[in-house]
């Protein structure tokens, strides 16, 4: 694949060889229907990498934008979803006429709420040229626009499997084009060899020294902020937990010198922040306004973290998918959560070559054929735009 995700999803394929899901996997090359009632679209302006929590709300606020006061009426109508390896359209029921149109790589997410199906897909970028004719030093889009449909089926839990089934044909069909089959790997392998691998999160080494475990107090006027730009840890951290991104220049938190990029916060004043969606933890730290006192308890780290893949053969796929150097998914499992990947994280060294300015389609290239231990050094892509420039902070 050119552009878009690289879809190295193991799925359970490389667990069984069997790919999961409502459909024949041949009838996917061809395309299936399903019918379903065609309720409205939306748009919504999305972080470029959102979290998983993050999507799901937004589903639901498509669902809320498009669905009828209650005790109106609902307008509908009836339509058929083809769903293909390739494309997903959606097609009148009466004239078979595409109404919709999207490539599958353009799909983001998928939800299933009931009797409603989600459909989530990126809107397409301006074209490089002629974004960099008006503006080539132009930093790259904090946001970008999703378009949301929404549908309504007695299938729709099918409907959301059967779409995530075709992307894992998807990439056995790209596995084949790559001269890789899927049989290569006998019933069993991937997981023995996993039974093998040891698990390396230099997290978990760091996060056992007692040295880096430290009690600090910050003193400061009543009124004043702490002075600390906050982001998550990224999904697949042995400590999920917010991380310091930036501190404020002559803030408190930077006068104290207790601080530093990188370090996670476990809790605020005795309240733990770990497992605490970001914008909860943001309100507890802009609460502190009016206090002199902070107590913190946070891991000294720095900000960037290191992973370890071993991968022995090009045969055992990776497990995690990546856009445009940011890793966008992980399985659950795989060789690259075993090595310390986590999602919402950008890619900064691959075995020691920096990747920082190295174009997408070169960093599959360089992951596509690395064997080996493979080193990655990443940062949560926050952390990155924010230490870049790309980003403004949000001082709390």
């Amino acid at each position: 694949m050119s552009h878009g995700l690289l879809f190295f999803y193991l799925l359970a394929m490389f667990l069984d060889i069997a790919l999961p899901g409502p459909c024949d996997p041949e009838d996917l090359l061809d395309g299936v229907i399903f019918g379903a009632k065609y309720l409205g679209s939306t748009q919504l302006q999305s972080e470029k990498n959102p979290s998983t929590n993050a999507r799901m709300a937004q589903a639901q606020e498509a669902v809320d934008r498009i669905k009828a006061p209650e005790g109106e009426s609902q307008p509908m109508t009836g339509v058929d979803l083809f769903i293909s390896t390739q494309r997903i359209k959606v097609l009148s029921a009466d004239t078979q006429e595409a109404m919709m149109d999207h490539a599958l790589q353009m799909i983001s997410y998928i939800a299933d709420i009931g009797s409603i199906v989600v459909l989530m897909a990126r809107r397409k970028p301006a074209s490089r040229k002629s974004a960099d004719s008006t503006a080539s030093s132009a930093a790259p889009p904090k946001k970008c626009w999703m378009i949301c449909h929404v549908f309504s089926s007695e299938d729709a839990q099918i409907i959301a499997q059967a779409i995530g089934q075709a992307f894992g044909v998807a990439y056995q069909q790209f596995l084949y084009a790559n001269g890789i089959k899927a049989s290569d790997l006998r019933p069993g392998e991937y997981s023995d060899y996993l039974g093998t691998q040891e698990l390396y999160n230099g997290d978990l080494v760091h996060f056992s020294r007692s040295e880096n475990i430290r009690e600090v107090c910050i003193s400061k006027k009543p009124g004043e902020i702490l002075g600390v730009a906050i982001v998550e840890s990224g999904w697949g951290s042995i400590l999920p937990t917010v991380v310091v991104a930036n501190l404020l220049h002559g803030g408190p938190a930077e006068r104290s010198g207790e601080l530093s990029i990188g370090d996670r916060i476990m809790s605020v004043n005795g309240t733990s922040l770990v497992g605490l969606p970001i914008a909860t933890c943001q309100s507890i730290i802009r609460d502190l306004k009016n206090l002199s006192i902070i107590k913190l308890s946070i891991v000294h780290c720095p900000p960037v973290t290191s992973a370890i893949i071993k991968r022995p053969d090009p045969k055992y796929q990776l497990g995690f998918s990546v856009e445009d150097g940011i890793i966008c998914s992980l399985m659950r499992g795989g060789i690259a959560e075993r090595g310390g990947i986590r999602v919402g994280h950008r890619i900064i060294e691959i075995n020691g070559q920096s990747v920082v300015a190295t174009p997408h389609e070169k960093i599959i290239q360089i992951l596509s054929s690395a064997v080996g231990e493979i080193h990655l050094k990443t940062m949560p892509t926050s952390t990155y735009r924010l230490l870049t420039g790309l980003d403004q902070p949000v001082f709390l």
